[in-house]
């Protein structure tokens, strides 16, 4: 029997070299609030779900691959992509596409954020 999980990906995890810098430059980017939380063993920001039952991931204190290597995560931008686009290049972020890619769910761009780690720019078709 072959496993099908709800969701294939649990989380993910996106590594900064300074926690408070990429909360800002997220925060700016897509509106999440995020905030640092220090309760557990490490500091980290939780990106939220939109029902707020669980995690989609989060920003911690970690060594990031840089320069766009490493996986790539791709995000839904809140509006339209290219006043997302607007926000990642004034809050800091590089595009490495000016173009979008359209696919039958909708369409992306790929960037880095501060911290040179590979992040797709979602909007979801209409």
């Amino acid at each position: 029997m072959t496993y099908k999980p709800q969701n294939a990906v649990v989380w993910t995890e996106i590594p900064t070299a300074d926690i408070k810098k990429s909360v800002a430059f997220y925060n700016a980017v897509f509106d999440y609030g995020l905030s640092v939380d220090n309760s557990g063993p490490n500091p980290m920001a939780m990106i939220p779900t939109a029902d707020q039952s669980g995690c989609a991931g989060h920003i911690y204190p970690g060594k990031p691959a840089g320069d766009g290597r490493g996986p790539t995560i791709h995000m839904a931008v809140p509006g339209k992509l290219e006043d997302t686009i607007a926000r990642w290049k004034k809050a800091g972020g590089k595009l490495v596409m000016e173009d979008p890619v359209t696919i039958p769910p909708g369409r992306f761009v790929y960037g880095t954020d501060l911290d040179g780690n590979s992040i797709g720019l979602f909007e979801a078709a209409r």
